[in-house]
């Protein structure tokens, strides 16, 4: 699967309580939805090599990311942008 998502300069701004996980793209199976705020997998972003993708949620954490690495709004930003990274998807 091919994934090739294009987007703006994201702006850094305060989501309170609001966390980022990185996932390995072979769990995605395991996600419970109705705890994250994405809605399926069909709506969830892919680094450039398709091996990672990421949820993100809002207050209590979900089980199944328990023990996860999690990241602020702001850091995760910083993670997107680096133009280096392997979310780094240049515009045409």
């Amino acid at each position: 699967m091919e994934v090739c998502i294009k987007f703006k300069k994201l702006e850094m701004t305060n989501y309170p309580g609001r966390e980022y996980v990185i996932l390995p793209a072979n769990e995605v199976e395991n996600i419970d939805f109705s705890k994250v705020l994405e809605t399926s997998a069909n709506t969830l972003r892919y680094s450039k090599d398709n091996e990672y993708t990421f949820v993100k949620y809002e207050g209590e954490e979900p089980e199944f990311l328990k023990g996860k690495t999690k990241y602020t709004h702001d850091e995760f930003c910083e993670i997107l942008q680096n133009e280096s990274g392997i979310w780094r998807i240049e515009q045409e």
